[in-house]
C-alpha cells in the first residue's frame, strides 16, 4: 500500500464508479481496476461489493476511506514541511478551534502572521475543547484554541484571552427588555438553560449555581455558539456561554452573569514531548510576543440594527475561572 494506491483507492470510493474514477484520474480504466485488485490482495480483505452498474464500499473499504483521506492529507503537508525548510516558511498550518472568542483569536494572529509569512496556507477546525484535543492526539491538527480547564500534563499552553460569562436572551424577552448589560446568577435559577455540552463545563455550572443554594434548570446541551445562539433566536431558552467578540444580531441580547461572576480562560496549546515542526513553532513564538506586547484587540461595542450601544463588560481582576 503506498500514496498512489491509496489515491486512486480514494477516486474510485468516492464517485463508486471505474469509469468516472479513471475520467478524475486522467487514466484509463484498466489499469485503475487493476490497481484496486492488487490493494484488496496486498491488505487480505475486499474493498468493494462490485454491481452490475455501481460500486459499494464494504466495511472494511468504508474504513479505509476515511483513514486514506487522512493520510493523503498528511502526506501533502509533509512535502509542504519539506519543501519549507529549503525555502521560505511556508507550508499549511492545521489549527483545532473551541467555539467563543477562539475563532476571532486566531483571526487576528493569521492577520499578522500572514503579513510575515504570506507562504503559509492555513486549515482551521471546529469543534469543543475535547474534540480540538482529540483532533491533535490523531495529528489531525498541529496546534489548538481550547477553553480552560485542560490537562496541563500532557500539553503546553499560552493563555491568550479572559473573557466573562455571559447570559444571551431573546431580545423580546423580559430580561431583555430592561436594557440592561448584567444579570444576577439568582435570576437565570428561574429560566430553561441551554448550556456548553462539555461534562467538565456542566460540572462547573452546576456547582456555580449550589454557591448560591440553587439548582440550574439546563434544557439543552450544545457544543456550538452558533447552535445555542439559533435556540436562543427562537425562545427557547437561556443560554449560558463565554461571552465572544460582538456580532451585531437583533435577536439576541447578551447579559453579563454577575453575584457571583465568572471568567472562560482561552489558551493555544500543542501536545507536551512532541517536538513542533518549524511552521507552528514560528506560528507559536508569533502568538506568545503577540499576547505578551498586549495587541489583542477588545471586543468591539454591539451597536445597529436598532440596538443600543452594549459596551464589553468588565469583571473585578478577582473574577474567578469557571
Amino acid at each position: 500500500m503506498d500514496f498512489k494506491s491509496l489515491e486512486y483507492f480514494e477516486a474510485v470510493a468516492q464517485e463508486l464508479n471505474f469509469t468516472k474514477a479513471a475520467e478524475r484520474l486522467h487514466m484509463s480504466q484498466p489499469p485503475l481496476s487493476n490497481a484496486i485488485k492488487q490493494l484488496e490482495e496486498d491488505l487480505g480483505v475486499q474493498l468493494f461489493i462490485r454491481g452490475k452498474r455501481h460500486l459499494t464500499l464494504t466495511p472494511a473499504g468504508t474504513h479505509l476511506l476515511q483513514r486514506a483521506e487522512e493520510i493523503l492529507i498528511l502526506g501533502e503537508e509533509t512535502r509542504n514541511e519539506l519543501l519549507s525548510l529549503e525555502h521560505e516558511l511556508s507550508g499549511m498550518l492545521r489549527i483545532g478551534v473551541v467555539d467563543g472568542r477562539a475563532p476571532y483569536l486566531v483571526a487576528q494572529w493569521i492577520r499578522g502572521f500572514q503579513e510575515e509569512y504570506p507562504l503559509v496556507r492555513y486549515r482551521l477546525w471546529n469543534g469543543s475543547s475535547d474534540d480540538v484535543l482529540d483532533h491533535m492526539n490523531n495529528g489531525l491538527s498541529d496546534l489548538g484554541v481550547i477553553a480552560a480547564p485542560y490537562d496541563s500534563e500532557h500539553y503546553d499552553g499560552i493563555v491568550c484571552a479572559k473573557e466573562p460569562w455571559v447570559a444571551y436572551v431573546p431580545i423580546d424577552h423580559p430580561l431583555a427588555k430592561q436594557k440592561v448589560a448584567t444579570i444576577s446568577l439568582k435570576e437565570l435559577a428561574r429560566q430553561p438553560l441551554i448550556v456548553p455540552q462539555r461534562r467538565s463545563r456542566i460540572e462547573a455550572i452546576r456547582r456555580w449555581f449550589s454557591a448560591i443554594d440553587k439548582e440550574p434548570d439546563i434544557l439543552c446541551e450544545m457544543s456550538s455558539y452558533l447552535d445555542i445562539v439559533a435556540l436562543v433566536e427562537q425562545g427557547v431558552g437561556v443560554g449560558i456561554f463565554p461571552q465572544t467578540t460582538y456580532t451585531p444580531n437583533p435577536m439576541i441580547w447578551p447579559l453579563v452573569i454577575t453575584d457571583p461572576p465568572k471568567i472562560a480562560e482561552y489558551l493555544l496549546v500543542w501536545r507536551k514531548g512532541v517536538v513542533l515542526q518549524e511552521l507552528p513553532k514560528q506560528f507559536v513564538n508569533y502568538v506568545r510576543d503577540f499576547v505578551e506586547e498586549g495587541r489583542m484587540q477588545p471586543a468591539p461595542v454591539r451597536e445597529g440594527l436598532g440596538i443600543e450601544i452594549h459596551k464589553e463588560f468588565k469583571l473585578p481582576a478577582s473574577t474567578e475561572l469557571l
